[in-house]
This record gives C-alpha cells, structure tokens and sequence, in this order.
C-alpha cells in the first residue's frame, strides 16, 4: 500500500470537495450525531450521541492520525454538510473500513453522499493503492445502500437481526469493493458515464 498523499490538502469534486477537519467542525459533529435520525443510521446504541462522547470521538477518530477522515464541503459554498473517514487501515492486506455520514437533512438525498464516496475510492485504488475497501450498513437505511451500490459496493454478508430498532430486530449488511470492481464502474462512480447500480 503506498504511504503518498495519505492526508491530502483537499479532493474536489463537481458538487463536493473533500478536506481534512478542522476543531471548527466540532460544533457539527455534536449537532448532527445530536439529532435522533442520524443517531438511527449510524449508530448502534439507542438515542442521540452525548456531548462528551462526541468529543471522545471527534479527538480520536476524525482528529487523530489513526483513520484518514475529510470533511464534506459544498463546492459552490463552502458549507460543511459531513464527514467521511477510512479506518482499520491495513496495509499489508490493502484494506480499509469505510465510513460516511452526511449531517445535514437538507442535503440527503442529493447524490452528495455519493460523488464523496466515489471520491474516497478514487483515493482509495488510486493514490493509496488499497485492493479492498468494506464497510457495514443497517438494513433499513435504503438510501444509503442505493448510493454503495451506484459506487460498486456489492453485498458479501449479513449479520441476522444484529440491531434492535423500530420494535423489530433488523440485519447488518456487509458490502465490499474491490479494485477491479472499481476499476470497471470508475467512470460511472464518478459521473463521467451513465450511472447504473451494481447487480451483485
């Protein structure tokens, strides 16, 4: 895996740019993992994140140098709308964790998520020469796995009834990346051709 360009200065998009964060994002973090619906994507625990676990959680994992995490700006304003990151990062195997979360309700929907997604990939096969990228998604966010499949994530598992939510248990999907697939569905991902979603 190549070391080059790990925190790069910036990643632009046609929509989004991508930059490291800075503590003046922390008031958003607190704000979006906050707010009980994002709480419901993204976490496993019942309820809103605390303050002080946001804190916790902003020092180390989107501040520290143990997972490459960027900020998800508007191109045209500048606007912080949310956050995206790579953990577990294993270089003797070429593999990472991936994680998105876009804060603001105004803007789902609105291929953000995945034009920063696309843009983590290209990093990702490109310039740090990872093989595999994965990630976890609970079954009930649609939205979210649309935008993984328009990527090229394709579904390799799932942990049955894994999470509690709504009165019901629900599955944990696992989904993956592979160079290769990337490679095939680049242009697509980064809307430079038609975009279809992945039939695996």
């Amino acid at each position: 895996m190549r070391a080059r360009n790990w925190f790069p200065a910036a990643i632009p998009g046609r929509t989004v740019v991508l930059r490291p964060h800075t503590g003046r994002n922390l008031p958003a973090f607190k704000r979006w993992y906050g707010d009980p619906e994002v709480a419901r994507l993204t976490r496993y625990q019942e309820g809103p994140m605390p303050a002080d676990e946001v804190e916790r959680f902003f020092e180390a994992r989107v501040a520290g140098v143990s997972s490459l995490a960027l900020a998800i700006h508007l191109a045209d304003t500048d606007r912080l709308i949310g956050t995206c990151a790579f953990s577990q990062l294993d270089g003797d195997n070429g593999s990472a964790l991936f994680h998105i979360t876009i804060g603001e309700p105004d803007c789902w929907g609105r291929g953000y998520g995945s034009e920063a997604t696309a843009l983590m990939l290209e990093h990702a096969f490109g310039a740090l020469g990872l093989h595999r990228v994965a990630l976890a998604v609970f079954e009930y966010n649609e939205r979210a796995l649309r935008a993984y499949r328009k990527v090229g994530f394709c579904v390799e598992g799932r942990s049955r009834e894994a999470i509690w939510r709504g009165g019901r248990f629900w599955d944990e999907i696992m989904m993956s990346i592979l160079e290769d697939d990337w490679r095939a569905g680049r242009e697509r991902a980064l809307g430079l051709a038609p975009a279809v979603e992945q039939s695996c």
